[in-house]
């Protein structure tokens, strides 16, 4: 089983997901379970395609972490 890092953005007006080592691989939700439940379809549908073409499907090498910082007031 590969584990591909997904990030998950906020904006103004709803949630976008995508997945770096799956360039094109990206999707929106209106809440973020949402984009959640949409980034499985769109990789799912973004690997099917890429074997249709013929095209390798790229390892995972993306790490995720955080860095916690204080609050600036």
């Amino acid at each position: 089983m590969k584990r591909y890092a997904v990030v998950y953005e906020q904006t103004e007006k709803n949630w976008a997901a995508y997945i770096p080592d799956l360039p094109g691989c990206v999707t929106t939700g209106t809440t973020l379970g949402e984009a959640k439940r949409n980034i499985r379809e769109a990789v799912e549908v973004h690997l099917e395609a890429m074997k249709e073409v013929g095209e390798t499907i790229p390892e995972p090498s993306t790490e995720v972490d955080f860095l916690e910082l204080p609050t600036v007031a």
